[in-house]
């Protein structure tokens, strides 16, 4: 237990303890936003109800909550969301998550019916990992953490290696890139019985679904209800006992972000940008557009240029960072960024959602001409999938066999009920799966490697209800987010709505050059690459050849996403 505590360390910096019960142990490493003191220290122990409590995240509503409960007689020794959590659960069951507004993973447990609940909260903004056996049961917020508990299968889940070689690097829960551990899906619970008994049941869904009157409402009333729902989304991510700051990239969300903030009167607001080096016509920064809007807000802003030498010397402790491999190049820039911010701020808001919530893609406007959902799948495929199943085939070693993992995953999700038509559909599956296991995991990771949390106000519930209500021709028009932006024009610069959407970028990871392909050709020609002789040796030589020709319908570096798989396993010891 101590070992996995202190593996999650740089997750909680700012306390530790350790509970037992029996045969039940918990650890926990503290991060103080909400109630500094030591009567908020975790785990959490409330004898008079025979409960306890392991908790990362935060609970934005936790102070209505608090005067509801007290209202029904119960008396509270601290003044931050761990303790609410528990009265609430005493007070309504499982049925209490659906009263929290916020991000969270816990560990609940009943003294005397020996029960255990873990939970994670509807977006999985928060994770929750754990390995279980006929022995025992372990979870973490963190999968390496589960490394140091042992006893655990750590060879290869294909299917999740089909996820990752094909869905983006989206492996989506259960699934994890080792056999051996499991991920809680989002918006559900399991509950561990004293027999070892565990039983997981899915408490909040998404749909697509729209009344008569939302087919009718006109588009100036869904730009009003989409810009107040954000202005509360953003209220309830100022709740905090130490002051909030933006992760300011230029672009239109968390610009608007840094708006509605501003707009609320938060004062000496922080806002925080960087920006790599250009790889040939490729810029590797927006300073120009966080610029604008740090001196439109008259924020206090600082900027990080990270020169390519930094970078590459970062990439090792980023990749450290990760729970599962994550290929997406700006990973190593939040992880950077975030070690700058951390020195000045612990919490942030951050933009991550407002793409696959309010349609922002480009892959999204050709899904909207495909009106049979029998084609759906294949067109889905055709503008998200990194490779086809054949190509996967085709790199991976001979005696790998696989099932067409990935394709089949996407046709169950698209044949769910909730969403009828092809656009719908991937939406719901970007949201749910796709945001949860790519952008949101990423910046979770690389915050939370420094102490600093990140609030996503995009991926407010209420938010995310109300844009799926959204008829999508709202929402993909005029190159994507067209509500969104309209929205927006009451708050921030029309230069920063009407500017060409970028991304986070980092060219040096996708256009390898110089140091970064030897790190690269490092990492595969190892020994141990070679003995787990996962992919075809001509395949991965005729890749490092010409790295730029082999590049994703998504942009992303082909040979990258290989080699980032082989460092991640070796930087754990796999």
């Amino acid at each position: 237990m101590a070992d996995m505590a202190e593996a999650q360390s740089r997750r909680g910096p700012d306390g530790e303890g350790v509970f037992s019960l029996g045969s039940r142990c918990f650890g926990h490493r503290r991060l103080s936003i909400m109630d500094l003191s030591q009567r908020a220290h975790q785990p959490f122990v409330d004898n008079q109800l025979g409960m306890g409590i392991v908790f990362n995240g935060a609970i934005y509503n936790h102070h209505e909550l608090r005067e509801e409960l007290a209202a029904k007689g119960y008396q509270f020794s601290s003044t931050g969301d761990t303790e609410v959590i528990i009265k609430a659960w005493h007070a309504w069951g499982p049925a209490a998550l659906d009263r929290f507004y916020g991000m969270f993973a816990f560990a609940l447990w009943e003294r005397d019916s020996g029960v255990t609940y873990l939970a994670r909260d509807r977006l999985g903004i928060k994770p929750l990992y754990y390995t279980i056996n006929t022995e025992r049961m372990h979870f973490a917020s963190a999968l390496p953490a589960l490394l140091h508990g042992g006893g655990l299968d750590t060879s290869l889940d294909l299917e999740a290696l089909h996820y990752y070689l094909s869905f983006h690097a989206v492996v989506p829960a259960p699934h994890t890139i080792l056999r051996g551990v499991r991920k809680l899906p989002p918006g559900s619970y399991m509950t561990v019985h004293p027999d070892g008994e565990c039983k997981i049941r899915q408490w909040w869904t998404l749909e697509f679904k729209r009344s008569e009157d939302d087919e009718k409402r006109s588009f100036e009333d869904w730009k009003d209800e989409v810009l107040a729902s954000l202005k509360l989304s953003v209220k309830r991510r100022l709740v905090a006992d130490v002051p909030v700051g933006v992760l300011l990239s230029g672009g239109l969300d968390s610009s608007l972000i840094t708006g509605l903030l501003s707009d609320a009167g938060t004062r000496d607001l922080r806002t925080y940008s960087i920006g790599f080096e250009a790889v040939d016509s490729e810029a590797g920064d927006e300073f120009h557009y966080s610029d604008l809007v740090a001196r439109h807000y008259g924020t206090i802003h600082e900027k990080l240029h990270i020169p390519a030498t930094d970078l590459l010397r970062a990439l090792p402790d980023a990749i450290e960072a990760m729970a599962e491999p994550m290929v997406s190049h700006d990973c190593v820039a939040f992880y950077l960024l975030s070690q700058a911010v951390s020195r000045h701020s612990r919490v942030v808001q951050s933009g991550q959602g407002a793409d696959e919530v309010f349609g922002g893609y480009h892959w999204y406007p050709p899904l909207t001409d495909v009106k049979d959902p029998a084609q759906g799948v294949e067109a889905y495929r055709k503008v998200f999938f990194d490779r086809s199943h054949e190509e996967m085939l085709s790199l991976l070693s001979p005696d790998i066999r696989l099932e067409d993992a990935s394709g089949h995953f996407v046709a169950a999700h698209f044949a769910q009920p909730g969403a009828d038509s092809v656009i719908d559909r991937a939406m719901r599956l970007d949201t749910t799966v796709m945001l949860v296991d790519d952008p949101v995991k990423r910046v979770d990771n690389m915050t939370m490697a420094f102490g600093l949390e990140a609030r996503v106000p995009f991926l407010d519930h209420e938010l995310v209800e109300l844009a799926a209500r959204i008829p999508a021709r709202n929402k993909v028009a005029e190159g994507g987010k067209h509500v969104l932006k309209e929205a927006a024009r009451k708050v921030i610069p029309a230069a920063v709505i009407d500017r060409p959407k970028g991304y986070f970028p980092v060219p040096a990871l996708k256009y390898l050059r110089g140091d970064f392909l030897d790190y690269v050709r490092g990492a595969l020609d190892s020994q141990k690459a070679r003995e787990r002789g996962l992919f075809r040796r001509e395949e991965i030589d005729r890749m490092l050849e010409n790295p730029d020709s082999h590049i994703t319908p998504l942009r992303g570096s082909k040979i990258w996403q290989i080699a980032l798989l082989e460092s991640w396993l070796q930087t754990h010891g796999l």
